[in-house]
């Protein structure tokens, strides 16, 4: 606890990195606010068949989660930065397939500044499609036509969707100055104080209904909270995990000239879990369609249907973890570029110790690259069904969705990133940093 004050306090001595904190901080801030502003025209004490709609076992009440309760509260941010987010993956995509993408990503900072434009251009489209079909939703999703002051006439539709739009386009705007001039991924961020902002609330509900209804009372919360933070840790685990491919350089050269460096190792890393989170992310994309057959006339489809929207169902969970491997492979795929990696390999006259360089390289890279994707994708899916698990336990719905899925990973995955670039500051200014044991190095600065 002394070496945490003492790292504390040696963050806050850095005039930059304080600067930078406050800054994020306070932009979080502006988006958690904004949040709670409701759409002009509609009436916020009206909103609990909506609040009821996106609090139940649908992927409604997990787009909610993402948008820190937004969603639920019609609010000027109900969209939150997901359609940014679409538009990310979409453009990451083609990048594969269109060459001009592919010469953007060659071009350095002034490509990677041509497809940041592309892709803001293309969450407005996105958002074109997607506010109009969130305006005409809301008396399905449980508001009354009460609720609707101005009435549900052209005026409403067309202010709201430029406000959702803006809302979007604002979020995007803060999450890029928090990337510029803050500290961390100013998206993740965003999306991470939306899901611990619904953390307290749940916890109280679990909390409260433990001692209320006498199942287990303060020893089964403690029980719950430890098993959280094991799952917390084994998600650690996973996002940092790599395996190390050594490599072996036969020269390099230093200062114009070309010295022999025989026998210097250094390493590829090759993540256990390469895909991040995309794969439970395009995965729940597609549990959508199943609730199409809800609609059907005919009793069995129909059933099946509701059957594979339960998130908390037996048969969803089995194939909801069956597409996450299936997706793993695929995202690791399109995203690691072994035979890239063994043209660079060679240019740089590094190989592999016993791989010839080459196509046998690639290959190799390959390989293993598909045997540890593996146990990966497993363990993704394993975390991603846990809430289901967890709840079978008496655990409620709500405190259960921190148990695993995309937002325990969303916020370990930013939680490293951000104290990585904390330590990255620290370490620069001759200080220990969060991860670091020992005594404070002597500061030069």
């Amino acid at each position: 606890m002394k070496k945490f004050i003492s790292t504390i306090q040696d963050i806050w001595k850095i005039e930059e990195l304080r600067n930078k904190i406050i800054l994020t901080l306070g932009l979080m801030v502006v988006y958690r606010l904004a949040a709670q502003v409701p759409l002009p025209g509609i009436d916020p004490t009206q909103l609990s068949g909506l609040q009821d709609t996106t609090s139940g076992n649908n992927l409604l009440g997990l787009l909610n989660m993402f948008t820190g309760g937004a969603f639920a509260q019609a609010s000027v941010m109900a969209l939150g930065i997901m359609p940014y987010i679409s538009a990310s993956i979409v453009v990451q995509l083609m990048g594969i397939a269109v060459p001009y993408l592919q010469k953007l990503q060659k071009e350095g900072e002034s490509g990677r500044k041509k497809i940041n434009q592309i892709t803001r251009w293309l969450t407005v489209g996105i958002l074109i499609i997607q506010a109009p079909a969130y305006i005409g939703s809301l008396p399905a999703l449980g508001i009354p036509q009460s609720a609707f002051l101005l009435g549900n006439g052209p005026l409403f539709w067309f202010s709201s969707i430029l406000l959702l739009t803006t809302g979007t386009v604002f979020a995007m705007w803060l999450g890029e100055r928090i990337t510029d001039k803050g500290i961390g991924n100013g998206i993740s961020l965003l999306i991470m104080i939306g899901i611990i902002a619904r953390l307290p609330a749940t916890f109280m509900q679990e909390l409260t209904s433990r001692i209320e209804q006498s199942t287990g009372g303060l020893l089964m919360v403690f029980i719950e909270v430890v098993i959280w933070l094991v799952v917390i840790l084994a998600s650690v685990l996973l996002v940092t995990a790599v395996r190390k491919i050594a490599v072996q350089y036969a020269r390099r050269t230093v200062a114009g000239n070309i010295q022999d460096a025989a026998g210097a190792r250094q390493y590829i890393p090759l993540k256990l879990n390469s895909s991040g989170v995309m794969p439970i992310i395009f995965a729940q994309a597609l549990m959508f369609v199943p609730g199409l057959l809800t609609k059907s006339d005919n009793t069995i489809i129909n059933a099946i249907g509701i059957e594979f929207t339960n998130m908390f169902g037996l048969w969803y969970n089995v194939l909801f973890a069956v597409l996450i491997i299936i997706f793993s492979y695929f995202y690791t795929a399109i995203t690691i570029p072994t035979n890239k990696m063994a043209d660079d390999l060679k240019r740089s006259g590094g190989f592999l110790p016993g791989i010839r360089p080459g196509k046998e390289t690639a290959d190799y890279l390959d390989t293993i690259l598909s045997r540890i994707t593996l146990p990966g994708s497993i363990f993704l899916a394993l975390l991603a069904i846990l809430p289901a698990l967890i709840v079978k336990t008496g655990v409620q719905q709500g405190w259960a969705m921190f148990y695993g899925g995309t937002s325990l990973l969303i916020m370990v995955g930013v939680a490293i990133d951000t104290i990585q670039q904390i330590n990255s500051h620290l370490l620069n200014h001759h200080y220990d940093g969060l991860m670091k044991t020992g005594t404070k190095r002597k500061s030069v600065a």
